[in-house]
Formats: C-alpha cells, sequence, structure tokens
C-alpha cells in the first residue's frame, strides 16, 4: 500500500507543476459554491499547496519521499515568486526570518555535519518561502478562504481517516503523523473560531472549532493540548484585549480541570499520577519531578551538555544534534530532541535562538496591531488566525519536533500571515 503514495506524490506535483506554469483556470467560488471563479495559475498553486500540507506521502526505504516532496515545494514556490505577475511583500518579520536563514547556512561553516545541516535547513526554510509566496499570490478574500477552506477539508478527512475503524489502513502514509496533525489542528481549529466570529456558519463553524480540538485529548497529547490553549487564549485577547482576561482564565482553568479530570491525561503528565491531585497544585506542592517527562529533561541536559556548553553564543553548528542522534544510539534510540528550542541553541547558540523568537514575536506583534487598525473583515481573519495560531504552535516547539513537521504545522500559521500581506496590499 506504501508503493501507492509515489503515484500520490507524482500526481500531485504535476498538477502542482500545471497549476504553477498555466495563465487561468477555474476554481469553485467558496462563498458561493454554484458559481465559479476565474484564478491565474500563482493562485490555484497556492490553494493546492496550502490545502495539501497535511499529505505527507512517506514510504519505507532509502528513498525519503517526505524530504523529496518538501523540497519540490520549495522550488515551486521560489520559481512561482518569478512567475507571479505580482510582488512578494516584506516585512520586518520576514525580514528578521531571512537573517536567521542567513546564520542558519553561515553554520554550514563550522557544523561537523553538513549533510544533516542542509536538511535542517530546508526545514526551516519552506515556512519563509510559504510567507513570501502567499504574500505574492494572494489579492482577493475568495483565495485565502479557498485555500484556507480547503486545508481545513483535509484536515477533517485527515479525522475521519484516523478514527473510523479499518480506514486508516487503506492510507497507510498518506497523512503525516499523530503528532503533526494535532500540531496542525491548532491553526484549523482557530481559522475555524474565526469563520464563527466573521461568517454566517455559525454553528457549523463552532462544532468544527470543537471537532478540531478532541484529537489531542483523544491521543493524549499533552503538547497539543498545551498548544490549542494558547491559541485560543491569544485568539480572545486579540479580539477583545483587557476585557478577555475573564474568558483568557475561564479557559486556562478548563486546561488545569482537563489535565486532572480526564484520567489518561493525568497518567501521562504526572509520575505518580495516583498520588497527584489538583488540591496539592492549588497549595503549589507539585514540582518538575513530578511531571512525566519521558527522560527529556535528561536527554536536554545531555545534548546542552555535549553541543552547547563552551560555545553558547554561535553553537555546534547546524545539523549538529540531528547528526549526533541519528548516527548514535542514544536515549533507547531516539532520532529527535523533542524540542526545537533546545536544538536551536545547541546548532545555533544563543544568536540563533535570540533570531528565531524574534520572528515568532514579531509575528504576532504585528498580527495583534494589523488586527486592531484595519477594518477589512478578511484582513482581520488573517490577522488573528496567524498570530494566534502561531503562540500555540510555538509553545508546542518546547515538548516536540514541530520543525521536522513544518510542511504541517510552522507552514500554516505563517501561511495565514503571508496572505494578510497579500491582501493588506489590496486594500492599499
Amino acid at each position: 500500500m506504501y508503493l501507492l503514495n509515489y503515484l500520490y506524490f507524482l500526481i500531485i506535483t504535476l498538477v502542482g507543476l500545471k497549476f504553477l506554469t498555466m495563465k487561468r483556470g477555474v476554481m469553485t467560488n467558496p462563498l458561493n459554491r454554484e458559481q465559479k471563479m476565474v484564478m491565474d495559475g500563482p493562485e490555484m498553486f497556492w490553494v493546492l499547496t496550502f490545502s495539501t500540507g497535511l499529505l505527507a506521502f512517506s514510504a519505507p526505504g532509502a528513498l525519503d519521499l517526505m524530504a523529496i516532496r518538501l523540497m519540490v515545494l520549495e522550488v515551486f514556490c521560489f520559481v512561482g515568486l518569478f512567475i507571479c505577475k505580482r510582488s512578494p511583500q516584506w516585512s520586518p518579520a520576514i525580514i528578521f526570518y531571512l537573517i536567521y536563514i542567513i546564520w542558519l547556512v553561515i553554520g554550514l561553516s563550522y557544523t561537523p555535519a553538513p549533510g544533516y545541516g542542509f536538511r535542517v535547513i530546508l526545514k526551516y526554510l519552506y515556512p519563509l518561502l510559504i510567507m513570501l509566496f502567499a504574500s505574492a499570490a494572494v489579492r482577493d478574500k475568495e483565495v485565502f478562504l479557498k485555500a484556507g477552506i480547503g486545508a481545513r477539508t483535509v484536515a477533517i478527512i485527515s479525522i475521519a481517516v484516523a478514527f473510523i475503524p479499518y480506514v486508516g489502513r487503506l492510507f497507510p502514509g498518506v497523512f503525516w503523523y499523530g503528532t503533526a496533525r494535532a500540531i496542525n489542528y491548532i491553526s484549523m481549529c482557530i481559522f475555524s473560531l474565526a469563520l464563527f466570529y466573521y461568517t454566517q456558519e455559525k454553528k457549523k463553524n463552532l462544532l468544527l472549532c470543537i471537532l478540531f480540538m478532541l484529537p489531542c485529548i483523544l491521543w493524549v497529547f499533552r503538547t497539543s493540548i498545551m498548544g490549542t490553549t494558547l491559541a485560543l487564549m491569544t485568539f480572545f485577547f486579540f479580539k477583545y484585549k483587557l476585557k478577555s482576561l475573564p474568558v483568557i482564565f475561564s479557559v486556562l482553568v478548563l486546561f488545569v480541570v482537563a489535565v486532572f479530570a480526564i484520567p489518561s491525561v493525568r497518567e501521562k503528565m504526572f509520575v505518580n499520577s495516583e498520588n497527584i491531585s489538583i488540591e496539592q497544585f492549588q497549595r503549589g506542592e507539585i514540582s518538575k519531578d513530578d511531571i512525566n517527562s519521558n527522560a527529556r529533561f535528561a536527554m536536554w541536559e545531555h545534548l546542552e551538555n555535549r553541543f552547547y556548553e563552551e560555545k553558547e553564543l554561535i553553537g555546534s553548528g547546524i545539523g549538529s544534534v540531528q547528526n549526533y542522534m541519528y548516527t548514535n544510539f542514544v536515549f533507547g534510540g531516539l532520532k529527535v530532541p523533542h524540542n526545537d528550542y533546545v536544538q536551536i541553541l545547541c546548532d545555533s547558540g544563543i544568536i540563533g535562538i535570540v533570531m528565531y523568537l524574534l520572528i515568532i514575536l514579531v509575528v504576532i506583534i504585528h498580527c495583534f496591531i494589523v488586527y486592531q487598525k484595519v477594518s477589512d473583515v478578511e484582513i482581520k481573519m488573517c490577522a488573528i488566525v496567524a498570530g494566534s495560531s502561531l503562540a500555540g504552535v510555538a509553545l508546542t516547539m518546547y515538548t516536540d519536533n514541530v520543525v521536522n513537521y513544518s510542511m504541517a504545522t510552522l507552514s500554516y500559521p505563517f501561511g495565514f500571515y503571508g496572505m494578510m500581506l497579500g491582501l493588506m496590499k489590496s486594500s492599499k
């Protein structure tokens, strides 16, 4: 069955190439399914690419099909910047991101593993290219909605495939891993919440917002639960500012209650879950030692001792951590550190981590400012979805390998941000 993924990959690549190079095409209008709308090639390619980020097409063997798919999409986005008749829009966040990529490239000069370093750079490069291409391709609200709803539709299908018995066996490797999908659902949850507030289909979008919260709870993915919680809190702060504090507090209380009240979550969260209670949390009697980290704390300390200490400023070079974990049997055979920030710190030092955190902070602040200033509904939607979902996804990077799944995770907040920049250009 995995062999079919080569066929799927070939088909979607050829369709993407066709869309990118065609002068115009026709798609269904997302605002009225009975109408058709004419789009140019870059717009059609953007809708296809943004809609299908959850498709991994993994296949066992020496050929890393997911890595090839990532490289192909990056080449298409780069070439598409020259094909598109509209110019990409630059912002301080994009400039900072470009400087960060340059710093990673400099890291190749002193890394012990340039091959692994190059692969890591490609994963960081994808969100940058997505932002730039979206800012060039998207000028109309219909394209933004078509891309967003398309991505949400694929996410809904992925939930159905995951939870309907035996269906998942028919599509092995088509979608990204459960952890990547759960992080993707953060963006889809926030997008549905934005549609709830700004469109007429209230009931449908509210139900879908709730739907995208459920997998991380049912799968007991603590990282995604925390990310979804922060994304929701950020969303309400964007919308209501200081008036949102009671709502934010309520969301936080619900998160704490869920951790202690849902047995599966509590068992996974704490070492001795039977002896842990919410009353102890209220009294401040729960410490770091009570949290079940699955040896992650020890692993992070080991990596920092090996790659960060005495190289605090610049790190050991991009790809150092991945090279070490792939070529050595450490921590039971783990290949990833389950903490992107530790990996950045070890690979690129304080300079790298400060640059990356600055990118995230600047995007969120820019989205907040835009949301408060503009009156255009679609721009407000892009701003609140990009800023809120990025806050949630950035939190998941603390305990997961989000950059490894950048096609399905980071590309969505940054993609919404790029569409915001494109729509802002159109409104001027």
